[in-house]
């Protein structure tokens, strides 16, 4: 399926187009006039799904995803007895890209889906003990639901922005328990989160490191790298895509821009957050 979603990328892009890019890139410009280093304007919205417990949408610049969060009583594994269970799901919309089909999630949606759920596991963003009713009966199961409404590019660093963003968000029901009974109480309390984990996705093309790349960009590089940071110097997880190699020095440098990057995205999550809480 990978394979296939390429080859329809390639057709997506002519030749001209393709070299107008690359020819751009060589003199450290690009088609939409940002830096090589420079991401796009991110816009955050909270609370915007009524029945979830949690929710957020994410505009990078024309790129959008929608990110619920929900919350059901379920049993705990049997090696975690005292910790809820988080789950990551991804469902990219037809309507959102050309190359998107219906159907079950495809290799670029478990990707996506495992690479947010890794950021947010890796760096324990989420007070799972907190979620626990009953020790190894009960506990919150968390579901994080990812939807690409449009995808202009770089859907992994909008997701996971929108899924930090949602948790922040989450209230969780109070419980009451009674002779192993739970009774779910028409109040709430904020989720625990500890954390906040950001993806930050550089293109390599060429010999130039491309961060947040839009859709054409992405029709062109050679390979990606995925950085998940949940503090300045605290690296979490690093996903590399494409078929294009990736050198050490090339780690090195996007490190350095993921950590730049880091800092102005959470601090757009943060504002948000503190407003939504006045």
């Amino acid at each position: 399926m990978g394979k296939v979603i390429n080859l329809v990328k390639e057709e997506l892009i002519s030749d001209v187009r393709r070299d107008y890019i690359l020819r751009l890139l060589e003199n450290d410009k690009r088609i939409d006039g940002r830096r090589l280093d420079e991401g796009r304007d991110v816009e955050i919205e909270v609370g915007v799904i009524r029945k979830a417990e949690g929710s957020a949408k994410v505009k990078l610049g024309d790129t959008q995803v929608l990110v619920g969060v929900k919350l059901e009583i379920g049993e705990p594994f049997p090696d975690s007895p005292n910790r809820g269970v988080l789950t990551t799901s991804t469902e990219l919309l037809p309507v959102a890209s050309p190359v998107f089909e219906p159907g079950p999630p495809n290799e670029d949606a478990i990707e996506l889906a495992r690479v947010i759920d890794r950021g947010i596991r890796s760096s324990e963003a989420v007070d799972l003990e907190s979620l626990c009713i009953i020790e190894g009966e009960k506990v919150w199961v968390l579901f994080i639901d990812i939807h690409v409404l449009d995808d202009d590019g770089n859907i992994m660093d909008a997701s996971s922005i929108a899924s930090i963003a949602a948790l922040y968000d989450t209230k969780v029901p109070k419980t009451l328990v009674e002779n192993g009974k739970v009774e779910i109480l028409d109040e709430y309390e904020p989720l625990t989160v500890r954390k906040t984990p950001i993806s930050v996705t550089i293109a390599k093309v060429g010999n130039k490191l491309v961060l947040d790349p839009n859709h054409e960009e992405e029709l062109v590089m050679d390979s990606r790298i995925t950085v998940t940071l949940s503090e300045e110097n605290e690296v979490c997880s690093i996903q590399k895509g494409g078929s294009g190699t990736i050198s050490e020095r090339d780690v090195l440098e996007s490190l350095e821009i993921a950590r730049n990057r880091f800092k102005e995205v959470k601090e757009a999550i943060s504002e948000v957050i503190s407003r939504r809480g006045d």
